[in-house]
């Protein structure tokens, strides 16, 4: 049994902290819960950065933000250790490889999308990616709808987008009025979890310990509040008059600004949202262009939000914002992510401090328990929704069930959700192996016609 260390560890270099954020942008693969372990194992028990009660406490806060909450823990600790320069820096990094790797991933899908191979591995993935969104609502409505008024919500939600088309930010909306109400009516039916406490776990003494003492450029002040906040918005203006010349670049800025405050429940409770406009408002990208990126983000690192980055490089080449389709694409790509990730900085550097002044346990208020029961809803409508593009590809909104019913992608998504819920396989692993059968099988079918 290895021994507890008695004494806290140097106090981390800027050049370390960016070595291990650089570390963790190639590596954060497995969504925010993985991202998150991976922090907690390197931060807070191997280099002991911070104390197993100051990083929950952390977590907790970013729990009720929108936006992606690894990235934003990412954020706050760094911050915390290092200051604005040091929340930049693991911010960007965290995204970054994400956003080359997606911007070189969809020029290449653009140029060989046609080549069978290339349809033959996506034949695997998109019934995988199917399996993946089920599972996600499973997740979610197994920790979130404790009671029988949760589950009606979750209904409402998804009744309001599949059957009556509602925008999902007035289900946001409703959702959230309807838990304040029901906060005050019946409070032991929205009441939050508990938290998850303070605890030493036997790490040993961390440079930022529980009883640290809070920086000095961690600390709340009027003045610190409001020039942040100024900055922040001058960053976004100044952002948005250099895109202002074209009018798609200028309808991604606005469109992004607002998924980045409605990701509450995380990406997938956004991803209606962000396909109602990207396919169906602006026609940026198709519909199964969108299941396509969605399979690759979850094969890449960073946080899943990074579908934007994909969907900005699709809109950007579809609507020739440049000559070139490289330069459009990663324009596109560029305004979208920036757009995107630009408020996380703000929620933390804005109410960084007052966490760290309020030093006590967060919980969930009964508005956000509304929101993430009817997110619960809006994921099961998203799943239908790729289930029916992909076992029925031709159908479209006045014929659904035009054309043949696609068997395999069935058997294919029932053997990945069984993969992903009864044994507990990495979601990489079982969109490669879906990848593989349906490279496979599509490769029998082509000698089979050619016998």
């Amino acid at each position: 049994m290895n021994k507890v260390p008695q004494t806290a560890p140097p106090y981390p270099t800027p050049r370390e902290a960016f070595l291990y954020w650089l570390k963790l942008g190639f590596i954060s693969f497995g969504g925010p819960a993985g991202q998150i372990s991976m922090m907690h194992q390197e931060l807070v028990e191997k280099r002991r950065w911070i104390s197993e009660h100051r990083f929950l406490h952390a977590l907790n806060y970013c729990m009720l933000l929108p936006g992606p909450e690894a990235i934003q823990l990412a954020i706050y600790i760094s911050w915390i250790m290092h200051g604005v320069v040091g929340a930049i820096v693991a911010g960007v990094l965290f995204f970054m490889p994400s956003f080359l790797l997606l911007s070189m991933l969809a020029s290449m899908y653009l140029e060989w999308s046609d080549v069978p191979l290339v349809q033959g591995l996506f034949y695997g993935i998109k019934p995988a990616v199917v399996a993946v969104v089920l599972f996600a609502a499973w997740r979610i409505g197994s920790r979130a709808l404790k009671n029988e008024v949760l589950w009606g919500m979750a209904a409402l939600a998804f009744a309001a987008i599949f059957i009556l088309n509602i925008s999902f930010p007035w289900i946001v909306l409703t959702a959230a009025i309807l838990g304040a109400i029901g906060g005050k009516l019946m409070p032991e039916k929205f009441k939050g979890g508990g938290g998850h406490g303070a605890s030493s776990g036997g790490f040993g003494p961390a440079v930022i310990d529980d009883d640290s003492p809070t920086p000095a450029h961690a600390r709340f002040s009027w003045a610190k509040l409001a020039v942040t906040v100024v900055a922040v918005v001058a960053v976004w203006l100044v952002a948005m008059l250099v895109v202002r010349g074209d009018q798609t670049l200028n309808d991604m800025t606005v469109f992004f600004s607002k998924a980045a405050f409605l990701t509450i429940g995380g990406a997938y409770a956004v991803l209606p949202y962000v396909y109602q406009g990207a396919v169906e408002q602006f026609g940026w990208l198709t519909g199964a262009q969108m299941m396509d990126g969605l399979a690759l983000g979850e094969t890449t690192p960073g946080p899943l939000i990074m579908i934007v980055t994909w969907v900005g490089y699709m809109g950007g080449v579809a609507k020739q914002v440049f000559a070139s389709p490289v330069a459009s694409g990663l324009a596109g790509a560029a305004t979208a992510t920036f757009f995107t990730f630009l408020p996380s900085f703000l929620f933390i550097l804005v109410g960084g401090p007052v966490v760290e002044a309020t030093r006590n346990e967060l919980k969930f208020t009964a508005p956000l328990t509304g929101v993430t029961a009817a997110v619960v809803g809006v994921i099961v409508n998203l799943a239908l929704f790729f289930a029916w593009h992909t076992f029925w590809p031709q159908g479209t909104a006045s014929t659904p069930f035009v054309g043949p019913f696609q068997w395999f992608p069935v058997l294919i998504a029932i053997a990945a959700f069984i993969a992903l819920w009864k044994y507990g396989r990495d979601i990489m692993v079982v969109i490669g192996v879906c990848a593989g059968v349906g490279l496979a099988y599509t490769y029998t079918l082509h000698l089979m016609e050619n016998l």
